[in-house]
């Protein structure tokens, strides 16, 4: 569709040179209303581009799904009320699976969320602490720090887009293992990028997530934790901070929490049991 860049023309002030105008290339954000069955259930701005994976995600992170097998199918419809009016692809309607409930009124969301914070919609923590249908805590994944120290690096040289635009974020699944690249996504909204990422595991079975690393390249806030958790995810990496709430539920839930992820170094704040950290020369056995 074209849609996941713009190009604006720019004023490019240099200090001690003339300015001068010049195309300069933007992320494209746009707003996506989730529908689930026709009625409205959410409104995020993202970038356009793997919908049908945000929504899946987005459905995961809320507990409405939990496996593959639950979500029916999605379509892009018109805008609210629309009838004939022209498709703006801004309208996702997904159809569960047959016998899956619908979510509860008291989930669809009366506001927009914005692409920095997420569920700025829900009134309080305890409305955003959904069980999850995975226990986290139990895998077995472990993880050599010198392969997570690897991560950073190999999911920015996979951001396609934020090579021409410097506006998105990503997050990226690796193999705990191995180290595969399993899947990336970028957005100009963090928590749309793991849902995205999310919902390619929807879509290809591969719930729960167990033995995987969730690479971010921001910081990491209560909603990503969150996230990881409902998806079956061990493993939380961010190239920056944590928040205080989201190492209280790494902690109670057994969710391996890293942030500060650069270079050689990173700050583990729960879970450090599953990395595997190699001797220092000269070190006896």
């Amino acid at each position: 569709m074209g849609r996941i860049t713009a190009h604006r023309p720019v004023t490019r002030i240099t200090l001690g040179h003339e300015p001068h105008r010049r195309p300069d290339t933007l992320v494209v954000e746009e707003p996506l209303e989730i529908r689930v069955g026709g009625l409205p259930l959410a409104v995020t701005m993202r970038t356009p581009g793997n919908d049908v994976e945000l929504a899946a995600g987005f459905l995961v992170s809320e507990g409405v799904i939990a496996h593959a097998a639950q979500f029916g199918s999605a379509i892009h419809c018109g805008g609210p009320g629309t009838g004939g009016v022209e498709n703006t692809y801004n309208v996702l309607d997904v159809t569960l699976a047959p016998g899956v409930p619908a979510p509860t009124p008291d989930l669809a969301r009366s506001v927009y969320t914005s692409s920095s914070c997420g569920l700025c919609g829900k009134a309080s923590i305890e409305a955003v602490e959904t069980v999850s249908n995975y226990d986290v805590a139990a895998d077995a994944a472990a993880l050599d720090a010198t392969l997570l120290a690897t991560f950073p690096d190999r999911l920015r040289a996979a951001q396609a887009v934020f090579q021409k635009t410097g506006g998105l974020h990503a997050a990226g699944l690796f193999d705990a293992g191995t180290g595969e690249l399993l899947v990336v996504r970028e957005d100009v909204g963090r928590h749309n990028a793991v849902d995205k990422v999310v919902g390619w595991a929807v879509l290809h079975g591969r719930l729960p997530l167990s033995g995987t690393v969730l690479m971010v390249s921001g910081r990491a806030g209560f909603e990503l934790a969150q996230k990881a958790v409902m998806a079956g995810i061990p493993i939380l990496a961010a190239v920056s901070a944590p928040s205080s709430l989201a190492v209280e539920l790494a902690a109670a839930s057994g969710l391996t929490l890293v942030g500060f992820l650069r270079g050689q170094s990173m700050n583990v704040y729960a879970g450090a049991e599953r990395l595997r950290v190699p001797a220092l020369s000269g070190t006896a056995g």
